[in-house]
């Protein structure tokens, strides 16, 4: 096996990133896929789609996403949104199953237990979601990372309390991959999109499951990707389905694993602890400049009291790129980024 990439070189695969602090909104795409992206609008407007190509693309990142979460890559089912794949697992659980998540957990991962009906969904903060599993809980659903706050779940506890009773687990890992090391097989199922600290396009979303998880589950979504042998499954009702995670599959958006499949094998070839250890020394960096209190957990995600966006408007005035949610202001600090956004963005400030 080789070496992972050092954090020089993941930082080179990147063109754009000074005062760009909002990879939890979207990441960049690294130039390779800038170029793959390209070369393939080019190329179809001569020749076309080429199916057979795309699919070969779409399987080498789904070997990547096994690698960066850590399973097999017979667990990883493939998809198109995280309220996609989520759906798959609400529409599975029992009639009147609990559903336990964090209070103001992004939408993605909580609207389809709501909506679906028939389902009880109750909420517990972050930090007292272990404390609030029932012996009644059915799931526990939660992000490891929150999209509004930055706020690190503790995954251990959450899991053990869970066990405990005899519950199920899905964790959203949209806002962690990339920067935060992660073991999907923790779970019973994992769930991440890719447009985010991954810098992939959007449309590009994975699911890991546990084969004991997946056996009580729905091929809600079966098509013709979710075949045993996709290219024998295009018509009729007599298609097999793979028998492993991938009968959970959605049709692919061709063009979006395109872009995905350079990005994802750039950060499943790299040192994740040395990302990790980078991202999080930056925003380390910018609350103690600014005089905030640290996290329990360091999180690669600043945010803090910002009602009326005043502080937004001075980042945005200053060229900085930010977001702000749920009346905070919000600062993503990612392998593109250095010290000198963070001092630009302290001096924004102040």
């Amino acid at each position: 096996m080789t070496a992972p990439l050092d954090l020089v070189a993941v930082r080179a695969a990147f063109d754009g990133g000074r005062d760009y602090l909002a990879a939890c909104t979207g990441g960049l795409p690294p130039r390779r896929s800038r170029d793959a992206l390209i070369a393939d609008i080019m190329r179809s407007v001569t020749h076309g789609a080429d199916a057979a190509a795309y699919s070969a693309i779409v399987e080498q990142t789904r070997q990547h996403a096994a690698r960066l979460l850590q399973v097999s890559r017979d667990r990883i089912a493939i998809g198109s949104q995280t309220s996609v794949l989520v759906s798959l697992i609400a529409a599975s659980l029992p009639e009147g199953s609990e559903v336990l998540v964090p209070d103001g957990d992004f939408s993605s991962l909580v609207l389809p237990f709501v909506h679906r009906g028939g389902l009880r969904v109750r909420c517990a903060p972050l930090a007292e979601l272990a404390d609030a599993v029932r012996p009644d809980t059915a799931l526990v659903a939660f992000s490891i990372v929150q999209s509004a706050s930055g706020e690190v779940a503790d995954h251990a506890a959450i899991t053990a309390a869970a066990r405990a009773v005899g519950a199920r687990t899905l964790c959203d890992g949209t806002q962690a991959v990339g920067w935060l090391p992660v073991d999907a097989s923790a779970f019973d199922a994992f769930v991440v999109h890719a447009y985010k600290w991954l810098c992939a396009p959007r449309g590009v979303a994975f699911l890991a499951l546990t084969e004991e998880f997946a056996a009580t589950l729905t091929p809600l979504h079966a098509g013709w990707y979710a075949g045993a042998d996709p290219w024998q499954s295009c018509y009729g009702d007599a298609a097999t389905l793979a028998s492993d995670a991938r009968r959970f599959d959605v049709s692919p958006a061709w063009q979006a694993f395109v872009g995905a499949e350079p990005a994802l094998g750039l950060f499943a070839n790299a040192d994740m602890s040395a990302i990790h250890r980078h991202t999080t020394e930056l925003a380390t960096r910018f609350l103690s400049g600014m005089g905030l209190p640290s996290p329990a957990t360091p999180s690669a995600i600043v945010t803090w009291p910002d009602p009326d966006a005043s502080d937004l408007t001075r980042l945005q005035a200053a060229g900085i790129t930010a977001s702000g949610r749920a009346g905070r202001a919000r600062l993503a600090f990612h392998v593109f980024n250095d010290q000198d956004d963070v001092d630009r963005a302290i001096r924004a400030l102040r």
